[in-house]
């Protein structure tokens, strides 16, 4: 048998560091690992079913559903607000500028939901569908796996008007450390999250008036790489109305979980201003480069924040409800 390598077992301790920061965090939030053992035991296997066959057929779907998770907690808490439709009498989340038509992996949601009501009807919150995907995305990409503690109810209200909760990609520094802090997480674990953008894709929509219309004094944001600037301006025309128009958040690798992201922002190659802020300070710019230098440990971090997230305003117990259907509130 071969000897152990030292770093093999640096990664061993990181990893058990890492469940035991999730023993802790889950036992705070009310919320646990393995709550569906006994209830609804497929749970977790279903679910990344769904996630993986999704993946088969569209890769981008995996950003989609990280980014879900993500617009769901940061408005209301993680109580699958996100995925409720307007109807007649009110506008919902997903009809906000901020999630439409750039949202997407409703139909993941949707597709697990499904069999998971066959399977053990009533059991799985669509909220913790949510929860599993985002962390089946990570892994899929290329991430580290790791447990998500489940037990979240699905709340009942969505409306429009609360996603002015999410910060905007024209966010700057302080703007976006006042964002994250409001919901319980600090400015290292804001930097972690924004890994998030290696992977996926951005509408053109989101960053043009960088490229064309920044200031009263200039057109193009100097902070851009003059030959990334060209090329966007290539695949985002100037006074183009198509509304679906995209571009790779990661050209080098936009379907990969690496730290691609920090080196290309560390390059002046950031596609959002909320990206490029990241450089504003001493301490943001330092973890910045700590990340591009150290992707294992980026993934270790970026586990980690994506479970603290996922207690953000969480409800358990008997509020909220369990959805049958994770689009409409039941009757």
């Amino acid at each position: 048998m071969s000897p152990i390598s030292m770093a093999h077992i640096l990664t061993i301790i990181t990893l058990v560091s890492l469940q035991c920061f999730v023993t802790l965090v889950h036992s705070k939030a009310q919320i646990q690992i393995g709550f569906y053992s006994d209830s609804c035991s497929e749970a977790e296997s279903i679910i990344k079913q769904e996630v993986s066959k999704a993946y088969s057929e569209d890769r981008g779907l995996a950003a989609g559903l990280v980014r879900l998770h993500f617009h769901d907690c940061f408005v209301r808490g993680c109580d699958a607000s996100v995925l409720i439709d307007s109807t007649p009498s009110n506008q919902a989340e997903k009809d906000s500028p901020a999630n439409n038509p750039s949202l997407r992996g409703f139909n993941v949601i949707d597709s697990a939901k499904a069999r998971l009501e066959a399977s053990c009807p009533g059991i799985v919150s669509c909220a913790d569908i949510i929860a599993f995907a985002a962390r089946d995305s990570f892994e899929i990409t290329g991430g580290l796996g790791y447990e998500v503690p489940a037990g979240r109810r699905d709340g009942r209200v969505s409306l429009i008007a609360d996603t002015r909760a999410l910060p905007p990609a024209t966010s700057n520094l302080a703007q976006l450390t006042q964002s994250f802090s409001t919901n319980g997480l600090t400015q290292e674990e804001m930097v972690t999250l924004s890994g998030a953008h290696t992977i996926g894709r951005s509408h053109c929509t989101a960053f043009t008036s960088r490229l064309y219309n920044f200031n009263s004094t200039v057109n193009q944001d100097p902070s851009v790489n003059p030959l990334y600037a060209s090329k966007l301006k290539q695949e985002c025309p100037k006074g183009s109305n198509n509304v679906n128009l995209v571009v790779p958040m990661n050209p080098s690798s936009p379907t990969i979980s690496d730290t691609g992201y920090y080196v290309d922002v560390l390059n002046n190659r950031g596609l959002f201003t909320s990206d490029q802020s990241l450089l504003m300070s001493p301490s943001t710019l330092n973890q910045m480069h700590q990340h591009a230098m150290n992707p294992l440990v980026w993934k270790i971090k970026f586990a980690k924040a994506m479970v603290k997230m996922g207690r953000i305003g969480v409800i358990t117990g008997q509020q909220g409800e369990i959805r049958s259907n994770c689009r409409v509130i039941n009757k």
